[in-house]
């Protein structure tokens, strides 16, 4: 099986190896120096300033966001939550869970915020913005760099959720303002799914600590508390925590976050030159290196994803809901290589002659 979806995605053989051991004791002076490792790596992968601290949340994505709503947002603010798809409406149901205060920015299918559309909240007491910057179920990525400098521009409190787009595209912290980075182990970073993980800055932090919330396991002062020591509040995904500790030094041994990145940028690029001759069309005006959209014309997506599953052993990434029979997605994260992109590409054109994709 060669696995081009979007996560969990395929492992490296550094950090399989260490899926293949049996679990250690975690409450050690070693297991801590791992963690406070993993911290410090985090913190450099995103450009973090020092005063930033990052928690480790045994839980999916959705976890780390729901997480972040309960504890830096209150019934006082006033969000702007960016609703391009599937995860912006998670953001959403977040909030009215929570009570925050929120407007809905609802972005047509495959476009970007303009300036036009963030200019109409100025001056109306929005407080916060929430942005999943990838917008995983339609490929869009948000432009980082002019949402980072509205909110510096209006003071605004900036979540990011970064799940899909850590590693794979460009994130810096502090230069794009942010406040809050969410991100999961099964995307970029190539491991089991089962970790997220919030970088928070110094302001995130005093939100965290001035705030009652109302729950045990997503309490965040506990999180910030034990993580001082290298710790977690409960018994972690030990052995996720592990290999993404490996996955980490990794990335540093092979020349940072910057190298990383242009790798998966060299994959996408390779992916879709190869494709460009194919009836398929990109479906959105800004994507992420991550993942590849495709809209079909004349076949079913997903009849696509089936055939290729079952007749070639070759996974993409359908779609749900509305979406289902018109696009597919192509992830060019985790440890694939553009040979595995010639694997793909020649089973597309082989549907292609057969009248299957038309």
């Amino acid at each position: 099986m060669i696995n081009f979806t979007v996560g969990p995605v395929q492992s490296s053989e550094n950090v399989r190896k260490i899926g293949s051991e049996n679990v250690p004791y975690f409450r050690t002076p070693e297991f801590s120096e791992i963690m406070l490792e993993n911290e410090k790596l985090m913190k450099e992968f995103t450009y973090a300033p020092d005063d930033a601290r990052v928690v480790f949340i045994t839980g999916s994505g959705t976890a780390s966001m729901e997480a972040t709503i309960m504890n830096t947002l209150t019934p006082d603010d006033k969000v702007i939550v960016i609703n391009g798809g599937s995860f912006g409406q998670r953001f959403v149901e977040l909030c009215e869970i929570h009570d925050i205060p929120h407007t809905e920015l609802k972005m047509e299918f495959g476009k970007g915020v303009t300036k036009e559309q963030l200019t109409q909240f100025e001056g109306k007491g929005y407080t916060g913005l929430v942005v999943n910057i990838h917008e995983t179920s339609t490929g869009v990525r948000y432009d980082l760099d002019m949402l980072g400098e509205f909110c510096k521009k209006n003071n605004l409190f900036f979540i990011v959720d970064a799940i899909s787009s850590f590693l794979a595209d460009p994130i810096n912290f502090t230069n794009n303002s942010i406040d809050v980075m969410i991100t999961g182990s099964q995307k970029a970073l190539a491991c089991p799914p089962g970790i997220s993980v919030i970088v928070m800055s110094s302001a995130a932090v005093a939100r965290v600590e001035g705030n009652n919330v109302k729950s045990m396991y997503f309490d965040l002062k506990s999180a910030l508390k034990n993580g001082e020591r290298g710790q977690t509040p409960f018994t972690p995904a030990v052995g996720t925590l592990l290999q993404i500790h490996q996955r980490l030094i990794d990335i540093k041994a092979d020349g940072g976050v910057e190298a990383e990145q242009k790798k998966i940028a060299a994959l996408a690029a390779d992916f879709r030159a190869r494709i460009s001759d194919l009836p398929l069309d990109i479906c959105s005006d800004s994507w992420s290196n991550a993942v590849t959209p495709l809209k079909v014309r004349n076949c079913s997506a997903y009849d696509i994803f089936t055939t290729l599953k079952d007749n070639y052993n070759i996974w993409i990434c359908p779609n749900g809901g509305n979406l289902k029979d018109s696009v597919f997605r192509v992830g060019h994260i985790g440890a694939l290589t553009t040979n595995d992109n010639k694997v793909l590409s020649d089973a597309l054109h082989k549907l292609a002659d057969e009248g299957i994709l038309k």
